[in-house]
């Protein structure tokens, strides 16, 4: 695959067949919300909520397990998604996202003990923290996005941004939860 063209200013973006086409890409791609034309981090992140509300079921401790698992496993699938590309981090790519999302909703699990009942304006709360840590990328996120390549560098930046909105999130919480 050529590296991405710019015509008149517009992004590369890949054609569906290709994102549907191989897993790797369907992954990395959030199963197509990486495609949606405005925004595509953010409808990547939206895919992080209904994975949290199947895994804050789980014992604390099992939870962490797998969001580190699916961040090495995102370490992969990004990279390869990307290398395929011939991108550094294509806009479309959210499965860091998703992760960083998890990374920040899961002080909820502590502070409000899992898997208790409806606290959709604490998952709103880790959704706009972590989207503006994401977008604003505060040193040392923007370092670590620009120093750190490959499927680690992609996932990395997401998951700083996701320990940044956790640690507001996660005092608001007990302090008012």
């Amino acid at each position: 695959m050529p590296a991405r063209s710019h015509a008149r200013g517009k992004r590369y973006r890949p054609p569906p067949a290709l994102v549907f086409g191989t897993s790797e890409h369907l992954l990395a791609f959030g199963f197509g919300l990486g495609l949606v034309p405005v925004a595509p981090g953010t409808f990547g992140t939206l895919l992080g909520v209904p994975l949290w509300w199947l895994l804050c079921w789980l014992p604390p401790q099992i939870y962490g397990f797998v969001v580190a698992a699916l961040f090495g496993l995102g370490c992969w699938v990004t990279g390869r998604s990307a290398r395929l590309l011939g991108s550094h981090d294509d806009p479309g790519i959210v499965f860091d996202e998703v992760v960083g999302f998890l990374i920040a909703a899961s002080p909820l699990l502590y502070s409000l003990g899992w898997a208790q009942g409806n606290h959709w304006w604490w998952l709103l709360a880790a959704f706009v923290l972590f989207r503006g840590f994401d977008i604003v990328k505060p040193i040392p996120i923007r370092w670590l996005d620009q120093l750190v390549g490959g499927g680690l560098g992609i996932m990395l930046d997401d998951a700083v941004a996701g320990l940044f909105a956790a640690v507001p999130l996660g005092l608001a919480a007990w302090f008012l939860g």
